[in-house]
């Protein structure tokens, strides 16, 4: 018996793989690289594409933690709907699904902008399975600000542009916040349903920059960007296909009057789980 990872090595999957270990809990990786999991963490190869092997990675578990693999989207419903197959042979004890700031946080709630076809399968799927399981739902990671262009200008020129309006509020959590309550839902079966993860009340893109300066030592102001502009800084790091993405996402954002999380359902509130601060998250990360 032990919980289940997802993306073991990966930006989500390794704070959560982390957490769970210095938990004491028995663990198992769900990895394309064996070669990359900790020395001690069981490891398993199981195909996204294949439910057999995800259905034998999942027997027996404790519970599974699960977010899909960025792909073309045919790629990601397709693998939406292997893991639903996966788990409803399974039957883990405990599901907790990952949204990754996709369009999907409550299936079959109004919302201006179309809900993530893939994300929107697979928690429909895991809720009509009858296993226990419990929605993570961030709306856009810290994380994405330490892509090179982004924290690079911060730190040599004192300027943080990203594809936001400079007083649009954003609820913004970490891969580390996702960890934290992906943790503990893993163990709270009492909890069901969306978990909202994020800071709250929502901040922009100046306080982000304030933060930012304190941790630099210097002055850093926020400038918004178009998203064209942004997906023309990350194209060389992440492709042209996937930055065009990415830019069709704040292009989205734009047309909306903030990212904000509902508190009433939050990680703060249903699990004590506050999340970090932009400063507290600098300096955990060591930035």
């Amino acid at each position: 018996m032990s919980y289940v990872i997802h993306g073991a090595t990966g930006a989500q999957g390794a704070p959560v793989l982390a957490a769970l270990t210095a938990a004491g809990k028995p663990v198992t990786a769900v990895t394309r690289d064996p070669g990359k999991v900790p020395a001690g963490v069981r490891a398993v190869t199981a195909d996204y594409a294949s439910p057999e092997e995800l259905a034998r990675a999942y027997e027996g578990a404790d519970g599974v933690f699960v977010h899909l693999p960025l792909g073309a989207p045919d790629d990601r419903l397709a693998y939406a709907r292997h893991l639903v197959t996966a788990i409803g042979r399974a039957r883990p004890a405990r599901v907790v699904v990952s949204t990754s700031g996709a369009f999907a946080d409550t299936p079959g709630a109004a919302s201006p902008v179309p809900a993530d076809p893939a994300v929107a399968h697979l928690i429909e799927g895991v809720a009509a399975s009858g296993v226990s399981y419990a929605v993570l739902a961030p709306k856009l990671f810290l994380e994405n600000l330490l892509l090179p262009p982004v924290v690079g200008a911060a730190r040599a020129e004192g300027v943080l542009r990203y594809p936001l309006g400079t007083g649009f509020p954003v609820s913004w959590a970490s891969h580390l916040d996702v960890a934290d309550a992906a943790a503990a839902l893993l163990e709270r079966p009492d909890l069901t349903g969306t978990v909202t993860v994020g800071q709250y009340p929502p901040v922009t893109g100046p306080r982000l920059a304030e933060a930012f300066g304190a941790r630099f030592g210097r002055e850093v102001t926020y400038e918004a960007i178009t998203p064209e502009a942004f997906a023309a800084l990350i194209a060389p790091l992440l492709g042209e296909p996937t930055a065009a993405g990415v830019g069709a996402l704040y292009a989205t954002l734009g047309t909306l009057p903030d990212h904000a999380i509902t508190p009433e359902n939050s990680a703060a509130k249903l699990l004590d789980l506050p999340p970090r601060t932009t400063a507290a998250w600098l300096a955990d990360l060591g930035i």
